[in-house]
């Protein structure tokens, strides 16, 4: 096990030097440890395209919008969730194409067995770029059945209702699934394993008027047994609408 990490460090660490930063990549230190992972929604696309670090440990290189590392590092770097030691650490992301540019710099402290994702927020029309950080649950789920949580971060769409319906449901006839969602709330949901359409309407919207005021629409996904996913409510990756779902798989 400690062979398979070193050699991740060294891989993530040849990644980035191949381009252009200067960071070095620092090993785990011995003892209790947690897990994260960094979702870019850097709505700027100067900014947006990003190497990412925590404690000097690589989440990601040339993150665009939507994509999350570690997930998206080479094998055998690639994992949902990277480990790091517990305590106050930092996340730093710099632009890909000039690593001497901090993009931003955000606190999050570790603890011991506890996963967590932090997405990278805002940018559009040069504001403040923040963080949202999501404590995460993935034990194994209920048998045959699939977590999912929903996370809103459209701040555009405003306050939302959630369908989770049969693909194809008429929206009519349904009850929302998440109601009057607000900007940066995650909820878990526990649904049989099968095929789903996930649908968001703005929060209240009359059942005859749901259909044709549907802002974001997931037509169709296959939920696993055993398995959790996110599906993130977001902006266009310059901010606005059009909105979209990003899926990540978490378990």
């Amino acid at each position: 096990m400690a062979h398979r990490m070193t050699l991740a460090v060294l891989t993530a660490a040849a990644l980035l030097a191949g381009c252009g930063t200067k960071d070095a990549t620092a090993p785990l230190l011995p003892g209790p440890q947690g897990r994260i992972r960094l979702v870019n929604l850097i709505t700027d696309t100067t900014r947006g395209r990003v190497n990412a670090t925590v404690s000097s440990i690589v989440l990601g290189v040339n993150l665009v919008y939507g994509t999350s590392g570690p997930s998206t590092l080479p094998t055998p770097t690639a994992m949902i969730y990277g480990p790091i030691n517990i305590g106050a650490q930092s996340i730093v992301m710099k632009r890909t194409i000039d690593t001497t540019a901090t993009v931003a710099t955000f606190p999050v402290t570790i603890a011991t067995n506890v996963d967590y994702t932090v997405y990278a927020t805002g940018g559009a029309g040069a504001s403040a770029i923040t963080s949202f950080i999501t404590t995460d649950t993935n034990s194994i789920p209920a048998l045959g059945s699939v977590r999912v949580r929903v996370v809103h971060l459209a701040p555009s769409a405003g306050n939302v209702d959630v369908f989770v319906t049969a693909v194809g449901a008429d929206l009519a006839l349904a009850t929302p699934t998440l109601a009057n969602v607000p900007l940066r709330a995650s909820a878990y949901l526990s649904v049989l394993a099968g095929t789903y359409q996930v649908r968001v309407v703005p929060a209240g919207t009359a059942p005859a008027l749901r259909a044709a005021n549907v802002a974001i629409n997931l037509a169709s996904a296959a939920l696993p047994a055993n398995g959790a996913r996110t599906i993130i409510a977001a902006d266009n990756n310059v901010g606005g609408a059009p909105f979209r779902f990003i899926v990540l798989t978490d378990r």
